[in-house]
């Protein structure tokens, strides 16, 4: 059903038999570092990132290097030179999030095709979290990145869920998809053991959701489009001194407090003065001091309350 989903939603036409159950995205990069990128290489992640993906590194053995995402015409866009270098230097593994937690930026074809290029030149791995992939907004389609080319293909672990889109993730199911024949051979020889721990009740919850849930996601996605649009007009009223742009898929807001008058950690600070709970942004990168991520998947309402709450926090300093 996730090869099919696939098919339906983005073209990429997925061998059912290369899509594997896993217990969750986290532990297909484990299976990717353990069995796909064996040589003990660095662990490449652009930053601001989703907070685990800072961890996991040190907890396979593995030396992180920070990449910061780098802004352009208010958009965030990839340090390829960057990228490039860390690679030069040691890097084996390059962590991609398409669509990107925490700042919401879903991947064109050309920045991926240029990724790809440095990747293939320098040997290196990537695996690809597409968790988000199911919640894109009208203005942007999701492309996978093993599917952008044979080369793209030939590196790439990817990682996929229903857990964020519908829900699910207290179940405990994922799917890892291997797109080329040398990682199909490692799996085999493996058996498949490093994917066991996938839970029967996530299995039959990510089919009914990837077979059926579609109308009922879409109305969600409909619903958050409007969220993050009162997001941008309330703290445009409210907090104007706080940068937001709208993401292009996730649920997720990325908000930069560097203007205002908080120089403590805004987690706490929000927590305390407004009753609003978020995550500060230097837990997904040094890139992400004195910034916040957001969660707006709330009822409007909720999330007209908190906005409210936030900027009357912000006026008491």
């Amino acid at each position: 059903t996730c090869a099919d989903w696939y098919r339906a939603k983005t073209d990429w036409d997925v061998p059912t038999e290369r899509v594997h159950s896993i217990p969750d995205v986290l532990k297909g990069l484990e299976i990717t570092l353990q069995l796909f990128a064996p040589k003990g290489g660095k662990v490449i992640v652009p930053t601001p990132a989703y907070m685990p993906f800072l961890m996991a590194p040190e907890r396979q053995r593995r030396e992180l290097v920070q990449v910061p995402m780098q802004q352009k015409d208010g958009r965030w866009v990839y340090d390829l030179d960057a990228i490039d270098a860390a690679f030069a230097d040691g890097g084996e593994v390059l962590i991609l999030c398409n669509p990107f937690n925490p700042i919401g930026r879903v991947m064109t074809r050309d920045e991926m095709l240029a990724i790809s290029e440095i990747v293939d030149r320098h040997g290196g791995r990537v695996f690809s979290d597409e968790i988000h992939a199911p919640i894109i907004y009208e203005s942007r389609a999701h492309v996978p990145y093993a599917s952008i080319s044979e080369v793209a293909a030939g590196h790439t672990i990817t990682a996929i869920a229903a857990s964020k889109a519908w829900n699910l993730a207290g179940l405990k199911c994922a799917q890892i998809v291997l797109s080329n024949d040398a990682d199909v051979a490692i799996w085999e020889e493996d058996g498949g053991f490093s994917g066991h721990g996938a839970s029967t009740l996530g299995v039959i919850a990510s089919i009914a959701a990837y077979n059926t849930g579609q109308d009922w996601l879409d109305e969600v996605i409909d619903y958050l489009d409007g969220n993050r649009r009162l997001l941008a007009e309330m703290t445009a009223e409210l907090m104007p001194e706080v940068k937001y742009g709208m993401p292009e898929g996730t649920y997720l807001a990325w908000l930069d407090f560097k203007e205002t008058a908080v120089d403590c950690d805004l987690a706490t600070f929000f927590r305390e003065t407004a009753r609003v709970a978020l995550v500060d942004g230097g837990a997904c990168g040094e890139v992400g001091e004195r910034c916040a991520r957001f969660n707006f998947a709330m009822p409007r309402p909720m999330l007209a309350q908190a906005i409210e709450q936030m900027a009357t926090a912000l006026r008491a300093i």
